[in-house]
């Protein structure tokens, strides 16, 4: 079966990632687990399975350095993160997208595609300037269906900035004037042209896109994800709420994985840790000075 499932395509002809086939066993082992409790079988076969080391690529930021390679060579890092600069760049240039409200969200609140995806206008309390996440879109074989988020963790509810409220509010009085007596509180925040849902991997090719026209260097659009805890790390945010807004169960993942800080972070901790140090050295060395004569 895993043999099998190795050599299986994506619908964008790439391999299936060895991440993936760990997701595939952990749930196939579930399974049969509960299986075997209930006496259905008498051993769990999957414990059997053996599968490559999956390990997560490091996000890497854009830097100056790796840009200019990027344009003379190519080379581009698996898992990449903008600075803020590159980001504001994107957003301006996606000013008058549709769907430009949905890539400011996911940029500065990172949001799941799936979950910007399953957004409706109930989950909005503009207000309390609060978004809550409570389902997300997935494509299955049976199409496109709700279901809960990733985790019990991914269920949080996210505060919002005044300017995204605003173009919130803006937008919300275009589609009550858009759809008259068919707007629905239950209804979709955003869709497609047609009111139709948008399907997660529907974001993910029209953002690669927009990356492309843009002729910034390229990212996922789960990377917007990565970007943002790096961004708000670098304006001071603690790592915990990080960890609330992003949804993560555990404070390792959010440390380990997410947190590709910024270049400024680090200049800004060197500078610090030289004042406390070196001001403490001068103080002494005139001490000593004085002590001598």
């Amino acid at each position: 079966m895993f043999t099998a499932l190795a050599g299986r395509r994506t619908r964008y002809g790439k391999p299936l990632a060895p991440s993936t086939l760990h997701r595939i066993r952990a749930t196939l082992r579930a399974a049969l687990n509960a299986a075997a409790r209930e006496g259905l079988i008498t051993a769990n076969p999957a414990r059997m399975i053996r599968l490559p080391t999956s390990s997560r690529p490091y996000p890497q930021v854009w830097t100056d350095r790796r840009v200019a390679a990027w344009r003379r060579e190519g080379e581009h890092p698996t898992v990449a993160v903008w600075t803020a600069d590159h980001l504001a760049e994107f957003l301006a240039f996606t000013r008058y997208d549709r769907l430009y409200l949905l890539w400011q969200l996911i940029a500065l609140r990172g949001l799941r595609r799936g979950e910007a995806a399953g957004l409706r206008w109930i989950d909005l309390d503009l207000d309390r300037r609060e978004l809550a996440i409570s389902r997300q879109l997935v494509h299955t074989d049976d199409g496109l269906i709700a279901c809960p988020p990733k985790s019990a963790a991914s269920r949080r509810i996210i505060a919002l900035d005044p300017e995204t409220v605003r173009l919130l509010r803006r937008h919300e009085q275009t589609e009550r004037r858009r759809l008259g007596d068919a707007w629905r509180e239950t209804g979709p925040i955003f869709t497609q042209v047609d009111g139709s849902p948008l399907r997660p991997d529907y974001l993910t090719v029209r953002f690669r896109n927009l990356v492309h026209a843009s002729g910034l260097p390229p990212i996922r659009l789960h990377d917007l994800r990565h970007g943002t805890a790096s961004l708000a790390l670098a304006c001071g945010s603690d790592l915990r709420v990080v960890q609330g807004t992003l949804g993560h169960g555990s404070i390792v993942v959010t440390s380990d994985i997410y947190t590709s800080v910024l270049p400024e972070v680090y200049h800004r901790s060197a500078q610090a840790i030289a004042r406390l140090v070196l001001g403490k050295t001068r103080r002494t060395a005139r001490n000593l000075r004085k002590a001598a004569a």
